[in-house]
């Protein structure tokens, strides 16, 4: 997939290292979370970038998909971000074919 590709993705989506760094983040995860990719990508999601997700529920899950080879799981979150608070569904897969792994992070729409 292109950046223009990943960066037009309707979702937030972050691929990661098995250690968690952050290897790509897309234009619309920068819009969400208000953090720029140029300050990010190197950085551990879980300790640096986002250590609100550095809890058993989403890193647990992570960490014990990446040791086994195997991760996918769907589950609500709420990102504590100061300004907006927001309420996502958050998506982990793995990949064993290139090590990594995959956070898509999809806002939860409203009902009126």
């Amino acid at each position: 997939m292109t950046e223009a590709e990943f960066d037009g993705l309707p979702h937030g989506a972050i691929q990661l290292d098995a250690q968690g760094n952050i290897l790509r983040y897309n234009a619309y995860e920068e819009r969400l979370s208000g953090m720029k990719k140029e300050n990010v990508i190197g950085k551990n999601f879980f300790t640096q970038v986002a250590p609100c997700t550095n809890v058993q529920e989403f890193y647990g899950r992570f960490r014990d998909g990446v040791r086994k080879g195997r991760l996918y799981c769907r589950f609500r979150y709420r990102f504590a971000f100061k300004k907006n608070p927001i309420d996502v569904t958050i998506r982990l897969f793995y990949s064993a074919t290139d090590k990594n792994a995959w956070v898509l992070v999809e806002p939860v729409k409203a009902v009126d």
